[in-house]
C-alpha cells in the first residue's frame, strides 16, 4: 500500500481495506498514527503562517 493511501486511509479520505486485521492494538497504532499526521499539519500550517506574517 503507497504512502498516500495510507494517510488517506488514517484521515478517512479512503475507504479502509477489508483484508487488514482488525485487533485492538491495530486500532491504537492507526489512532496514533492520525494523531501524529493531525499535528504535523498543524505544524507545518503555524510555520506556513508566520512566515508570510513574519513582523
Amino acid at each position: 500500500m503507497g504512502i498516500w493511501k495510507q494517510i488517506a486511509t488514517y484521515l478517512y479520505l479512503r475507504k479502509k481495506d477489508e483484508d487488514t486485521p482488525n485487533t485492538t492494538w491495530v486500532k491504537y497504532m492507526h489512532g496514533i498514527n492520525r494523531l501524529s499526521i493531525l499535528l504535523f499539519l498543524f505544524a507545518i500550517i503555524v510555520i506556513i503562517v508566520r512566515l508570510f506574517f513574519k513582523k
